[in-house]
């Protein structure tokens, strides 16, 4: 299983991940940071241009404060089936991603994870709190609470005054 259940979290950074490798990571080493938390997939009609801007938002704001958070997830239409190793080279080969990859997950039913539990618990549309596609993204606060969630068809780039907003950085 790739979280541990945490009674009542209060944010996720009470939740614990594997990494692509399968070591433990806390979520709490990220406390400070605005989070852009994403189901991916490497076979999507939606990989490229996700994958593209990711890395654009993740550049241009890393330094600053922003960290991104793949997870691998091969619930839709099977587009996400190789091994960790293997969606991790995908990603740093082919996209050259630098932000961190974690363990495969579900994002939906009974196995779904702990911590994407969490982040659907808001109140988030005409799909109620399942996870519709790959690529669906939730910001989180850098106090580790959610405050938005995205449908896998917006653009990541889309996020970007979001994203500067919860940075505290002035608006251009």
């Amino acid at each position: 299983m790739a979280s541990q259940s945490t009674k009542n979290p209060e944010s996720i950074y009470d939740f614990t991940v594997k990494d692509a490798k399968g070591n433990v990571v806390d979520l709490s080493a990220y406390k400070g940071k605005v989070l852009l938390i994403v189901n991916v997939a490497s076979k999507c009609g939606m990989t490229n241009p996700n994958y593209t801007e990711l890395n654009q938002l993740y550049e241009k704001y890393k330094d600053q404060g922003l960290e991104i958070l793949a997870f691998p997830c091969n619930q839709f239409g099977e587009e996400e089936p190789g091994s960790n190793d293997q969606i991790a080279v995908f990603v740093c080969t082919r996209f050259r991603s630098e932000f961190p990859i974690f363990d495969k997950i579900e994002v939906n039913g009974d196995n779904a994870s702990p911590l994407y539990k969490y982040l659907k618990l808001g109140k988030w549309g005409i799909f109620g709190d399942d996870i519709q596609w790959n690529f669906a993204k939730f910001l989180v606060s850098k106090d580790g609470q959610v405050v938005h969630r995205y449908y896998p068809t917006t653009s990541p780039l889309s996020l970007e005054y979001d994203i500067k907003k919860l940075l505290g950085l002035g608006q251009e």
